[in-house]
This record gives C-alpha cells, structure tokens and sequence, in this order.
C-alpha cells in the first residue's frame, strides 16, 4: 500500500508539472521492496530520476519527495 501510494503522490505531481508527459507507473514487474523512478526519452534510453535502493531504514527514506522527482525531471530536460 505504501508503494502505491506514493506511486500515485509521485505520478500526480508529474501530471501537474508536465501534462503533456505521459506516467506509467510499473510498466515492468517492479523489483521487490524497491522505488525508483525513471525518464525514458523519446529514443529508448533511461534517465534514473530518483532510487530509493540503498536508502532506509528508516522504510520513509525509500521513497521521494513528490517535488524532488519534479526538479529531477525538469533539469534533465533542460
């Protein structure tokens, strides 16, 4: 339930910041106990914007500010 949530915290908050950006959230079976978040351009490659593998404990550093991923997001495609 916490990954979901998050998920959906993380997922929203890319919406409002670039609409026109398509979300998936686990288009592939996610690894287990694991919150990353990535950019997929345009050509195929992957730009790791956030991972919480390695983080923790405590469990809540595991996972993002919603507002950090955004900043991630927006200096990789500047």
């Amino acid at each position: 339930r916490v990954f979901g949530r998050n998920a959906a915290a993380v997922s929203a908050a890319l919406r409002g910041a670039m609409a026109h950006l398509p979300v998936d959230i686990n288009p592939r079976p996610p690894r287990r106990n694991s919150f990353e978040v990535s950019l997929v351009k345009e050509d195929g490659s992957t730009v790791e914007l956030w991972s919480g593998i390695g983080k923790g404990p405590p469990r809540k550093l595991k996972f993002p500010q919603p507002e950090t991923v955004v900043e991630a997001l927006k200096s990789t495609l500047a």
